[in-house]
């Protein structure tokens, strides 16, 4: 296989685009953040990284609150929009036709339309250069009951959720495996 060798980049790809409200139950803002991550399971945190002159990111350092809401791919238009568009100049979820809804655990909206979102509560904020990197525990997840099997599994696939890789916005797609498949014993024929 013959490689070339670029300068170092943010080429981890594909990554989950999400859509974070923030802001005053009275006056939310929705932006787009390409940059976020699982951190920790006990307890439940996860990363965004926000550039400080970002209108969102006063928002989230000033209450230390936001909500992370999974896009699906009828969210994709609202992903990219608000992903160009500040919340100083327009009102996002009045624009898009978005609905903003109170979370049930912290001081800010979530978004309606997502099936899925995770609640998060602030707990450090690193100055890294470009961006901010906010910490965050997840104290709530509200998931809309569409994605639960009969056994009350959570069924992600059901959602249709998207991906960002490179410039483009893409579906996901087939199965390839479940945890620990490769190393599952296989059943003996009877």
């Amino acid at each position: 296989m013959s490689r070339q060798v670029w300068k170092g980049s943010t080429l981890l790809n594909p990554e989950p685009p999400v859509l974070v409200s923030c802001g005053p139950v009275e006056q939310p803002n929705l932006i787009t953040v390409g940059w976020c991550g699982t951190i920790c399971t006990q307890p439940s945190m996860l990363s965004i990284s926000v550039r400080p002159e970002r209108f969102s990111h006063h928002l989230i350092a000033e209450s230390g609150v936001f909500v992370v809401n999974l896009p699906t791919e009828s969210l994709v238009r609202a992903v990219d929009w608000c992903g160009v568009r500040s919340g100083r100049d327009v009102d996002k979820f009045a624009a898009l036709g978005l609905t903003a809804a109170p979370a049930a655990k912290v001081s800010t909206v979530l978004l309606e339309e997502s099936p899925l979102n995770l609640e998060c509560q602030v707990t450090q904020q690193i100055p890294l250069g470009s961006h901010d990197l906010f910490l965050a525990e997840v104290v709530a997840v509200d998931v809309d009951e569409s994605l639960l099997d009969e056994n009350g599994k959570l069924c992600l696939n059901r959602a249709k959720l998207i991906v960002y890789s490179h410039g483009d916005y893409l579906a996901l797609g087939r199965r390839l495996g479940t945890f620990g498949y490769s190393v599952r014993k296989k059943k003996r024929r009877k």
